[in-house]
């Protein structure tokens, strides 16, 4: 339940007007295992369109340093 109400305040924030440049690597790692998934990454249509020129080494997550190349 914990991780539909992050779910549900991540898809708000990224829907405002601010979108991608206002949300950071923590925000979007709603799991907080380090990385940010694809399922993380779609909640944002511009990260989604970059995911896989910024995933370097190909693992289908974006690492922290991945995610700055934005």
């Amino acid at each position: 339940m914990k991780t539909l109400h992050k779910t549900c305040a991540l898809i708000a924030l990224v829907a405002s007007s601010t979108a991608f440049a206002a949300v950071d690597f923590e925000t979007l790692d709603v799991d907080g295992d380090g990385a940010i998934s694809k399922s993380e990454a779609s909640v944002s249509s511009p990260l989604m369109s970059q995911f896989k020129e910024l995933d370097t080494d190909g693992n289908g997550e974006l690492s922290k340093e991945e995610f700055a190349k934005a």
